[in-house]
């Protein structure tokens, strides 16, 4: 008879960015893409954005972290990742729920690209104005 796998599961979202987050038992590491951490965000903050509600919570050595993410920019993806550890760790245990929602993981930034508008250089720049 196989073991069964236990994991939560969790999906966030930012900019265009979109990250599945698996979390499983096991000692701490986090892997993205089949790659470590360190290896795949290059900045300080983008690691320390995904550790964030980890140690918000305190189980930062009591999960393995499985990220596959996709879509935008590094820090949209780090983004991303966030929300989706903080959502899979309230589907862990739903009491972590207060605390990841004081901290603001579980709110998921609005924040996206504008569009470029007819008339104009980009979205609110404008074409230089001459008089004469």
């Amino acid at each position: 008879m196989a073991a069964t796998l236990v994991q939560w599961l969790g999906t966030g979202r930012r900019k265009t960015s979109v990250a599945r987050v698996f979390l499983r038992n096991g000692k701490g590491t986090i892997t993205i893409n089949g790659r470590a951490l360190e290896h795949y965000f290059t900045t300080e903050s983008s690691k320390a954005a995904v550790k964030q509600p980890l140690l918000a919570t305190e189980t930062a050595d009591k999960f393995d972290v499985l990220i596959l993410t996709d879509g935008g920019g590094f820090t949209g993806q780090a983004g991303a990742a966030r929300l989706g550890i903080a959502r899979a760790l309230v589907e862990f245990n739903a009491e972590l729920r207060p605390k990841l929602k004081g901290f603001g993981f579980l709110t998921r930034d609005p924040r996206a690209h504008e569009r470029k508008k007819y008339g104009q250089k980009g979205a609110r720049k404008r074409f230089q104005f001459s008089k004469r």
